[in-house]
């Protein structure tokens, strides 16, 4: 019993030697400095947390917890034994690639595709049909970007509807959804529509029910251009089952995602509109790295140009 409790004792000591809190006064520096050289705003709550052994020799580890009403989130730093110095640092596993670990969380083998299919590069959208910065990525896309690249890359368009900023965006993915259950071609020609005619949606009516009414009568004519089942098209938009969507945007989420257009060439993240010009030297570089030859009319053009998305 005696050497019971002597065990227990020193576990409840080696404990403490390596979780234990900083003093009141180095948590304020620590505090201080890092609300400062962050720029972090007074409405943030910052906490700092015990001290722990770090791997690396003379420093302590500890995580800052920044708390906001949008926002939580980690940050880990290493404070030096003496409480003079903390650095910021970020440990990178250079054992497992970043691009195959996204390429992993993502699923495109129930989507319409464009291009090439089973395509070694693909390309992959988290897209929102009323966003405007995706309708100009659309266009850079299709069919510029499809008639390059269409022989040897595919492209893949995932959900990611903006609803608190885009109140129809929902109802139109489910109805693209609709139709690609039957037909791809369909799915692209109503996502061709939509993305180069969003104010006639929005100007459908000052009513969420009339602009669905308009998103409507535009699948119902892609369906009967396409000759869909007719009775299966209808039953489906008057469902609105939004489950797909929703496990798009669990997807997206999981990546990091938070604002459209959001791609991913490859498992390498895109974010925003970029120009045809950046793009291309994305393209290329994916399909040297899969050993494809790169188009003959690809132009390597050095990046420029500005990103824009919608959050």
């Amino acid at each position: 019993m005696f050497v019971r409790r002597s065990i227990f004792v020193l576990v409840l000591v080696c404990l403490g030697c390596s979780a234990q809190s900083a003093p009141p006064d180095q948590v304020m520096r620590i505090e201080r400095q890092v609300r400062t050289y962050y720029s972090v705003p007074a409405a943030v709550k910052i906490t700092v947390g015990p001290l722990r052994t770090s791997e690396f020799p003379g420093y302590d580890a500890l995580t800052v917890h920044m708390d906001s009403i949008e926002k939580k989130a980690d940050y880990d730093f290493l404070l030096s034994k003496d409480g003079k110095t903390l650095l910021r640092m970020t440990k990178l596993d250079l054992t497992k690639d970043p691009y195959a670990e996204n390429v992993k969380k993502i699923s495109v083998g129930d989507r319409p595709i464009r291009g090439k299919k089973d395509a070694k590069v693909v390309v992959v959208n988290y897209d929102d049909f009323q966003c405007p910065f995706c309708s100009r990525m659309h266009q850079t896309l299709f069919p510029e970007m499809l008639k390059e690249y269409g022989d040897r890359v595919e492209f893949v368009y995932k959900d990611y509807p903006l609803a608190e900023i885009h109140p129809w965006a929902t109802h139109a993915a489910v109805d693209a959804n609709c139709l690609a259950a039957q037909n791809g071609d369909a799915y692209w020609d109503l996502a061709d529509y939509l993305h180069n005619n969003q104010r006639e949606i929005s100007a459908a009516g000052q009513t969420r029910d009339l602009q669905f009414a308009a998103l409507d009568r535009l699948t119902t004519l892609q369906g009967q251009k396409h000759e869909l089942d007719q009775t299966k098209l209808q039953s489906c938009i008057k469902a609105q089952n939004d489950d797909a969507i929703k496990a798009s945007v669990h997807e997206g989420d999981s990546l990091g995602v938070n604002a459209t257009p959001t791609m991913f060439v490859n498992g390498q993240e895109i974010d925003g509109v970029v120009s045809a010009s950046e793009f291309r030297t994305v393209l290329d570089a994916a399909l040297q790295q899969a050993g494809v030859p790169v188009p003959a009319q690809s132009a390597q053009a050095a990046p420029g140009g500005s990103q824009a998305s919608d959050k």
